[in-house]
């Protein structure tokens, strides 16, 4: 019988069997989560192992995850975008998304017949709530005939009232692929002033940011190389100008990841959120990883424990207007007939 209520966790003790099942697991990110703390998680991520089974689920991680979650019980990883098309192409009809409410939307946006849950519907995020839709109905008002671009970092509703939308990685060519005079870009500031230096396009921008990435300095980053010399700095565009100011790369969360698999520095800090690092040390043990430990505090609003009640109480669907969903939709998928829609 699937067990309808939360389990204890004196009844998911971490016994001989769960440590069979569990160490291939441990193995891979032992370097990264003590043994202490494994005894801990172990007996959660058998138990959600075998309930999604049960339930023929489909567990997505975003990058931000703690590496218990990412490594441990996602079936699939990646950033937004990445999350949302991969749930689109899935066969599964259940969708567990562990990473924040406007992905768990983008999800439902582009596979509307799935059942789509989020772990704790309060996983928020600052840079989707710095704008609303009624904010762009009044930007389209001020600015007649302008093509709204939207980050996908943004609500349903958002997304309907925007002409196309754009991730990290594909802004520049989405912008460039109107061939209009001015666009407004919305919500990202800091990536909006990034994309400007790259486009000949003027940009109206709003004045919205990440409260993980707003929080780096120039100076912090100087700090960082007179403390590590050698070090290769990595930065996410949603970071302030002087922060990319002093990178060595900038680029989007796989373009992060792709860039630390090719170049294989010897000490690198990723000026982004701190989970990230210790997912992508998992794959580069021979890489030392220099964390700032800034933490997203809505993407740790997401547990082993909660992911398990997901599954035992099929809670919290996610629902999207139908309305709102297909024009949401329809600014999603012009993204991504530009070009091939690169992940960001």
């Amino acid at each position: 019988m699937i067990p309808t209520t939360l389990s204890t966790p004196s009844e998911l003790a971490y016994t001989a069997a769960v440590r069979r099942a569990t160490d291939p697991i441990y193995q891979k990110v032992r370097h990264i989560i003590p043994e202490i703390e494994w005894a801990v998680h172990a007996p959660y991520i058998a138990a959600i192992e075998e309930l999604k089974r049960t339930r023929k689920a489909l567990i997505l991680a975003h990058n931000y995850q703690t590496p218990e979650i990412f490594h441990g019980v996602a079936d699939l990883a990646g950033d937004s975008l990445g999350l949302a098309r991969q749930a689109a192409e899935s066969d599964a009809e259940l969708i567990v998304l562990c990473g924040v409410h406007f992905m768990a939307e983008t999800a439902k946006i582009l596979c509307p017949d799935k059942r789509v849950l989020i772990p704790d519907p309060e996983a928020g995020c600052s840079l989707a709530d710095s704008i609303t839709a009624a904010d762009v109905r009044l930007l389209k008002e001020r600015y007649p005939g302008v093509p709204v671009v939207t980050y996908v970092n943004t609500s349903a509703a958002v997304k309907a009232e925007t002409d196309v939308c754009c991730t990290s990685a594909n802004a520049v060519e989405v912008v460039n692929s109107l061939g209009a005079e001015r666009v407004i870009f919305l919500p990202d500031e800091y990536l909006g002033q990034h994309v400007q230096k790259h486009t000949s396009t003027q940009l109206i921008l709003w004045r919205g940011h990440c409260e993980v990435h707003e929080r780096f300095s120039g100076e912090e980053l100087r700090d960082y190389r007179r403390n590590h010399p050698g070090i290769e700095i990595v930065a996410h565009p949603e970071c302030p100008q002087d922060v990319l100011a002093e990178a060595d790369y900038v680029g989007s969360t796989s373009g992060m990841i792709n860039h630390v698999g090719e170049r294989k520095p010897a000490k690198v800090l990723l000026v982004t959120e701190c989970s990230m690092s210790d997912n992508v040390a998992v794959q580069h043990p021979d890489v030392e990883f220099v964390r700032p430990c800034n933490l997203c505090p809505h993407m740790k609003l997401i547990t082993l424990p909660k992911i398990l009640h997901a599954l035992e109480t099929m809670t919290h669907e996610v629902e999207v207007d139908p309305q709102i969903g297909a024009r949401a939709k329809s600014a999603v998928e012009r993204m991504l007939a530009v070009g091939r829609g690169k992940q960001g």
